[in-house]
């Protein structure tokens, strides 16, 4: 991992963040591509895999909650360190940055929605009145 003029590079392998973790920034990457995977029961569980202009960890701009999933580079990765106070700034300069923002958060939500409905779909138990609830934003 080293500083650049576009941001930070992670080798291959290299964790950006990791699940659990406190964060106040999200990222933008600039080249390359990264994974995002959880812990769950043991099991490391794939996500998603991000490419150039992609962004993550926008989740803890939002919400003061710990990081949700851990983003390893996968190759060589140019990724950009952004806090609130830049974002909130670069909106106010650009309204449409916004829009992009929610745009492509939307976008994630239908994804996981779709997902989860095909999952739900042919499990034959009971969701309704399983003890682990889910609200449709990664709880």
């Amino acid at each position: 991992m080293g500083k650049s003029a576009l941001g930070t590079l992670y080798n291959d392998g290299d964790a950006i963040v990791s699940e659990g973790e406190p964060g106040d920034s999200m990222y933008v990457i600039q080249s390359g591509t990264v994974v995002l995977h959880r812990h769950k029961e043991g099991k490391e569980v794939f996500l998603a895999e991000l490419g150039e202009r992609d962004f993550f960890g926008e989740m803890t701009i939002f919400e003061r909650e710990a990081r949700s999933a851990t983003v390893r580079a996968k190759g060589e990765v140019h990724v950009l360190t952004v806090d609130k106070k830049t974002l909130l700034s670069r909106i106010q300069k650009d309204p449409s940055l916004a829009f992009r923002l929610l745009e492509k958060m939307s976008s994630r939500i239908r994804k996981m929605d779709a997902h989860l409905t095909r999952i739900k779909g042919s499990d034959r138990r009971n969701w309704d009145t399983r003890p682990e609830t889910f609200d449709g934003f990664g709880s």
